[in-house]
């Protein structure tokens, strides 16, 4: 070897990336005694996931068995069916549905992975055809970070905007504490001692070591990678796949710290990149409300670009570009950070609170806002187009009264005692005195908004939004207050001062991925896979036929189809 020769090394399987997807491959390749290795573009390991709610939509999963759910294949498929519409793909689809039970079975009998339910959690559009109103959507069970020793320091932080004072906050009775803290003295006695903690493990190990959500998802992940001896490789971005004279993929090219290295996979190599949320050329050609690639903003980790797209592309692979939504869409907030940068703040809970609605520009109401995020942001589109033209500015605002705002917040500013007075003055938070004072501080006719208000106001004094049907559903009422009566998601609007958030259209995770069969393997132009080229996560053209139907639905197929690669590299079948 010479000495401008890369060095050589042979693996059976590298995975390129490390959130859920790539982690979830690697270790079910480990555990059928295959060698991997992960590939890592940034310093840190984690990608999207770890900065994400961490839930998994799988039907039929063990947690939901063990508290007695009546579920079935059959009656999810069934709603996929009807999700998907035109789109559904029923290989993909019915290889999903019939590994998804077995690989939470392999996950929380075999690994570190543990998974909690999330009862409350109905599916997006319960009254659908299949839907059902909880026992889909799991989490990771919460993750002392002690136990990944040294490997902590490499784990992504979760976002910024979505932590409560550094901390990062679970889902359901949890949460619901963080919202009572002022009102129950169990509230404030546990959020007490959940800081205190959190104090501590600052003071000790520079950072919070209770781990949650996307944070303990990745996190239990990877300390089942390391406990098989499979290397994360960080700061080692994959350059180029390495194919043979047929066109298959027979390993990449990786640029390691210590300088260019070939990687041979005689089994498989798995593009578990992320998809493209931060790829502004193809965020441009893909997302028509970004004609620019601008427009759109995300929550995803800087190094998300796209890079496992290229690849697949490079070796003969296509993006499905025919989905009717290129991404998980979600309406986000941009708080202004202590050095002067615009944060994101993804929108999941407040949108379905009492005494909160969202505008445009108009002034008007558009949308049951305790829909799903993804539903909101297409109906956000499709009114800003109506008012404004095909090129209009895809823009809305959640507007709220000062007793909703102290006791639910609203987007990053958060519920009393908390202050939020620098938020008024940098301008991420309006306040008016009036409705008609804050209509005139984001642009839109006072008569228009106090109109809306009134109309509001006087449906929700009856518990039944009568123009949207605002918690009509099981879904909207289980992110309202179960104290509100007679409808969790409604309450006037009326109490100034009032409070206004401007909102944009972001994303959690793209849909637009390369064509995969049942396998995950990528398939050519020609339909037929590419040899030893696999595809999981974002990277992937989705199974949901650019839809959103429950929580989790990126994340579940990830992690089931990580586990469908490894088991079709290691030539199994079950």
């Amino acid at each position: 070897m010479t000495g401008h020769e890369p060095e050589r090394r042979e693996v059976d399987v590298l995975v390129v990336g490390s959130g859920a997807g790539g982690l979830a491959t690697a270790v079910c390749s480990a555990h059928r005694h295959l060698s991997v290795i992960v590939a890592e573009k940034e310093p840190v390991f984690g990608g999207t996931t770890a900065r994400s709610g961490g839930w998994s939509w799988i039907p039929s999963n063990a947690p939901a068995r063990r508290a007695g759910i009546d579920d079935s294949i059959e009656q999810a498929r069934t709603y996929l069916e009807h999700e998907t519409g035109e789109h559904f793909d029923a290989a993909r689809i019915d290889a999903f549905l019939e590994a998804g039970p077995k690989a939470v079975d392999f996950y929380e009998t075999e690994t570190s992975l543990q998974f909690d339910l999330g009862p409350f959690f109905a599916d997006y559009h319960p009254t659908a055809p299949g839907g059902v109103d909880g026992g889909r959507s799991i989490v990771a069970r919460p993750f002392d970070g002690r136990e990944l020793g040294g490997e902590l320091k490499r784990l992504r932080p979760p976002l910024q905007e979505i932590t409560v004072l550094g901390m990062m906050i679970g889902s359901g009775k949890e949460l619901l504490h963080f919202f009572n803290v002022t009102r129950s003295p169990i509230s404030a006695f546990y959020v007490g001692k959940l800081f205190l903690k959190y104090l501590r493990d600052l003071l000790i190990y520079g950072r919070p070591i209770r781990l949650m959500n996307g944070n303990a998802l990745v996190a239990r992940l990877a300390k089942s990678a390391f406990d098989r001896g499979v290397p994360i490789w960080t700061s080692s971005p994959v350059k180029t796949l390495i194919r043979d004279d047929e066109g298959g993929v027979i390993g990449a090219r990786i640029d390691r710290p210590e300088g260019m290295i070939e990687v041979i996979a005689n089994k498989g190599v798995v593009l578990a990149a992320g998809g493209f949320p931060l790829d502004t050329v193809r965020r441009k050609e893909l997302m028509s409300h970004a004609p620019s690639g601008h427009e759109h903003v995300s929550p995803a980790p800087p190094g998300n670009t796209g890079d496992g797209l290229r690849l697949g592309e490079a070796a003969g692979g296509n993006v499905d570009t025919s989905l009717p939504q290129p991404a998980a869409l979600v309406p986000i907030s941009r708080p202004v950070r202590p050095d002067g940068t615009l944060g994101t703040f993804p929108h999941f809970v407040d949108r379905s609170k009492p005494g909160v609605i969202a505008v445009t520009r108009s002034g008007r109401r558009f949308v049951n806002e305790a829909h799903s995020y993804h539903d909101f942001c297409q109906a956000m589109i499709k009114r800003c187009r109506e008012e404004g033209g095909q090129d209009a500015e895809i823009a809305a605002w959640f507007i709220t009264d000062h007793r909703a705002f102290r006791k639910y917040g609203i987007g990053f500013a958060k519920p009393a005692p908390v202050p939020y007075g620098k938020l008024i003055e940098n301008g991420y938070l309006l306040r008016g005195e009036s409705l008609r004072d804050l209509a005139k501080q984001f642009g839109t006719d006072p008569d228009a908004l106090v109109d809306t208000i009134d109309r509001f106001n006087a449906d929700a004094r009856q518990g039944e939004d009568r123009e949207f049907g605002k918690g009509s559903t099981s879904y909207n009422r289980s992110l309202g207050d179960p104290e509100q009566k007679p409808n969790p998601c409604l309450a006037p609007i009326e109490t100034g001062p009032f409070y206004a958030v401007r909102l944009y259209v972001g994303d959690l995770g793209t849909f637009a991925g390369l064509k995969t069969n049942e396998y995950a393997q990528v398939l050519g132009g020609d339909g037929v896979p590419i040899s030893r080229l696999y595809a999981v996560g974002n990277d992937a053209a989705s199974i949901m036929g650019g839809n959103y139907p429950g929580g989790g639905i990126t994340l579940g197929p990830a992690i089931t189809f990580g586990y469908i690669a490894a088991r079709h590299m290691s030539g199994g079948n079950e």
